[in-house]
């Protein structure tokens, strides 16, 4: 989404493009000024007087691509447009020569149309949309290597998306992105425009250039999976878009066609919950668990997760011992086998971070953190609002950890906080130490040791006249009571 900034930074002319719009039902060419929440594009007639308004976008390849991407996502009914990249400097005048084509075609105005347009909807288009997905999933590392260095990521260009490295580290998401992964939840990020700033929620992945160098791709939110054109060769039945839809894995294996070498790729796709994309997975990177909550799958069952299908699995047994049946399914996004009854669920928070003016319904809290499950009491507790304390954790290295989750219903989010920091920020004041000795603890407090009724929260003196005399009348000294000589 865009908002106009009144601390405008200017791009210089030489590094910035404007893009301009042709209205198919109106037939006319108009600078694009915004977009606004609803996906309706603000635009104003291509003149100098208006030059000031126009959006600015960095011509950079990669950066450009990635913000025209997210640009037709958020945009409502994008195909009655046509759209069109030409440098700041001849902006104006290119709009007049085009909407001269647009008004006596020509030849000669229609070359100069083909050479700025930008394809928006096309199916080659679209598969080159969908081409980093594909690249993610199949070149991404299965061990715990790193995959890129700090060093090696263009820092700069994350400064102009409002992210940085200290950033990254603070929400653990610079891990995962060196590793050769997409960040496991979204990020604000803000393109800034010259006359306007793109704000928009993303995951982040790097990616080899084809100059060796790395970059950063943004993989926005779309309203929907795009499952009208082909995936890599792909084009998908009504079967597999209901499945997509509804379980959010197609539940099939299918060749997809590598678009460089045009090698027949076996792959399982599923949908990006946090994002609507279409992830794809071949099936050399399907791996499948000898057991799944004490059940020991046979080779019969193995195969059907390997194909990409659901399975029902009976007799499991949960955390605190009782058993339990569900419907398991490897999803290509995620690379493991999920429990489907945790999917609907999931979705309502996926769709809640998702929403860029946070009025979100209340959610449901889940069953299950980082793979623990709660038992029904953490559950009550949790889904109240309630800090619960939770165990039996595992890190990527495989190592155990605890601590406390809270559970926000507003967000969909779960808060986690390891035990020193909890406890360092619900210590205790003053005056709860004194509460919980006098009350809880049978110790005194001197100004209040004498007063028979119960203390009210927080009391440290005497609250009135009547406690304020008992006091000071059992704190007198007693009578000498000496012996007569």
């Amino acid at each position: 989404m865009t908002e106009e900034t009144t601390n405008k930074q200017e791009m210089p002319e030489q590094l910035s493009d404007i893009l301009l719009v042709l209205d198919k039902d109106k037939m006319k060419i108009q600078a694009v000024k915004s977009i606004d929440k609803n996906g309706k594009m603000e635009t104003v007639d291509p003149t100098k007087k208006n030059q000031n308004q126009f959006m600015r976008v960095d011509k950079h390849g990669d950066f450009f691509s990635n913000f025209f991407s997210n640009f037709i996502s958020q945009l409502k009914n994008p195909t009655n447009f046509s759209f069109f990249k030409v440098p700041e400097p001849i902006a104006v005048e290119k709009a007049k020569e085009m909407q001269k084509q647009v008004d006596k075609p020509t030849p000669e105005g229609e070359k100069v149309m083909k050479e700025h347009e930008i394809k928006t909807d096309t199916q080659e288009n679209n598969k080159q949309e969908n081409k980093n997905d594909m690249a993610t999933a199949q070149t991404t590392p299965e061990t715990s290597e790193y995959r890129y260095k700090p060093e090696q990521i263009d820092w700069d260009t994350m400064k102009n998306l409002g992210l940085s490295k200290e950033y990254l580290e603070k929400r653990n998401l610079l891990d995962p992105l060196l590793r050769g992964f997409k960040t496991n939840e979204l990020v604000p990020v803000g393109i800034n425009l010259g006359g306007s700033i793109l704000r928009t929620d993303a995951r982040l992945s790097l990616q080899q250039g084809e100059g060796g160098n790395v970059i950063v791709a943004i993989h926005g939110i779309k309203k929907e999976p795009n499952l009208h054109f082909e995936f890599f060769g792909h084009k998908f039945t009504d079967e597999d878009k209901k499945n997509l839809l509804e379980t959010g894995n197609m539940g099939r294996v299918v060749n997809l066609i590598n678009s460089k070498t045009g090698e027949l790729m076996p792959s399982i796709i599923s949908v990006d919950q946090l994002t609507n994309e279409l992830i794809a997975l071949k099936t050399d990177f399907i791996k499948i668990p000898d057991e799944i909550k004490g059940v020991k799958l046979n080779e019969k069952q193995k195969q059907t997760l390997m194909e990409g299908k659901p399975l029902q699995l009976d007799g499991m047994i949960s955390k605190k011992g009782t058993e339990f049946s569900a419907t398991v399914q490897f999803n290509a996004d995620k690379r493991y086998v999920e429990f489907m009854f945790d999917r609907s669920n999931s979705n309502q928070q996926a769709q809640s971070r998702g929403q860029n003016n946070q009025q979100s319904q209340p959610q449901e809290a889940p069953r299950t953190f980082r793979g623990k499950e709660l038992t029904d009491e953490q559950h009550k507790d949790f889904k109240a609002g309630q800090t619960v304390y939770i165990d039996g954790l595992r890190d990527k290295k495989g190592q155990p950890y605890q601590g406390y989750i809270t559970f926000n219903r507003e967000t969909g989010k779960t808060n986690f906080e390891f035990p020193n920091k909890y406890k360092e920020r619900v210590k205790p004041t003053e005056a709860h130490k004194t509460q919980t000795a006098v009350n809880s603890e049978g110790k005194t407090n001197e100004a209040t040791k004498n007063i028979k009724e119960p203390l009210k929260s927080e009391q440290q003196r005497p609250k009135n006249k009547q406690q304020q005399e008992q006091q000071e009348k059992l704190k007198a000294p007693a009578k000498s009571k000496g012996r007569k000589m």
